[in-house]
């Protein structure tokens, strides 16, 4: 088996090639362009495997993918390349249009004239995964679960590019027959996470003695999904998913923010003691444009057809990620040194540079 996975140098994708690569054995390229987010340190496991290659490249160049395509010869291509963070997207909108939107269709674009020359049985095997986010449907109430019909209702430049990128893959299938699948998975955490997201800022500001800032009152409810679950998933739909349909991923853990923040802080007393408890470091800061209610996940679809489970409860999921962040200073702290946790995402602001 041959897989071409776009961004995986970044959060998720580096966690699906370690998996491609290392459990699944397969010959895996790995097309990343390095962004901020990007680094090959989150795959030191697997860069000396003789099954997998890195291509630094972007997915708007469209003459480097297409001749990607046609040297590597894939039998399916997972696309998990995006500009991902909302509050950046805040900032600067263009980028994410930029990678999320014009990248996906150039992509896409690339995939169909290679599998058209495709006969055969690979031709019939090719499979184009397309990784999108629970984001795309806006807002729930305190009831209710996203499912693969609910409407879709982005709120922030980021999701709204990740919603137009989902409906250019379901377009592609339908006008043009390329054997896609796409999945929208709820939030993400686990090792290797960039340090501007909410669960690894939390424990590097604790170690550090920083505020631990929360927006607003932190009510607001995410549902966690671990980042090695996520990746076993997303192997599964691209192996065994239906062509044209889409399968939600979640964890079943839906937990307030306030409420992560403070289980960090638990874990935090008790691995690494200080003189008072941290969390007395909580500090309630404005709230984000947009800013979601409550993302839920009905993962009945893929759990039911494809006998997908999510193995990590949140409980063991954070206390695991807490401690590898605790052993793992050599992988982070070079990226903390360029990000510190500075607040992003308010309005009028000017998006960081130099990252």
């Amino acid at each position: 088996m041959r897989v071409l996975v776009t961004g995986g140098a970044g959060f998720i994708g580096s966690a699906v090639v370690r998996h491609l690569v290392l459990e699944k054995r397969y010959e895996v390229l790995n097309v990343d362009k390095l962004t901020y987010a990007g680094t090959q340190t989150s795959l030191q496991a697997v860069g000396g495997a003789p099954n997998y290659r890195f291509l630094r490249a972007d997915i708007c160049d469209g003459e480097t993918l297409s001749r990607t395509l046609a040297d590597f010869k894939p039998d399916r291509i997972m696309h998990l390349a995006a500009e991902s963070h909302v509050d950046r997207s805040i900032n600067g909108a263009q980028a994410f249009i930029g990678t999320n939107v014009v990248g996906t269709f150039t992509l896409l674009e690339c995939a169909r004239a290679y599998w058209s020359g495709l006969e055969g049985e690979r031709r019939q095997a090719f499979r184009f995964l397309h990784v999108s986010t629970d984001e795309v449907y806006g807002s729930l109430g305190e009831e209710g679960l996203f499912s693969e019909t609910t409407a879709y209702d982005p709120s922030s430049p980021y999701s709204a590019s990740k919603a137009a990128s989902d409906h250019l893959v379901k377009a592609w299938e339908r006008t043009y027959g390329l054997p896609v699948v796409v999945s929208n998975c709820s939030n993400n955490y686990g090792p290797y996470h960039f340090p501007e997201k909410l669960i690894p800022l939390m424990i590097l500001n604790a170690m550090e003695g920083k505020p631990l800032p929360v927006y607003g009152n932190g009510a607001q409810v995410r549902d966690w999904l671990y980042v090695e679950d996520h990746a076993r998933a997303l192997d599964i739909i691209a192996e065994r998913g239906r062509v044209g349909e889409t399968y939600n991923v979640g964890g079943r853990n839906e937990r307030r923010n306030i409420d992560v923040v403070t289980r960090i802080c638990g874990l935090m007393d008790g691995l690494r003691p200080r003189a008072r408890p941290y969390g007395e470091l909580i500090t309630h800061v404005a709230d984000r444009p947009g800013h979601d209610t409550r993302y839920a996940i009905d993962a009945r679809k893929l759990e039911t057809e494809l006998g997908w489970r999510a193995e990590e409860t949140f409980d063991t999921g954070i206390e695991k990620t807490v401690r590898w962040y605790l052993d793992n200073e050599w992988w982070w702290r070079p990226l903390r040194e360029r990000y510190a946790g500075a607040r992003l995402g308010l309005p009028g602001s000017q998006p960081q540079t130099g990252l």
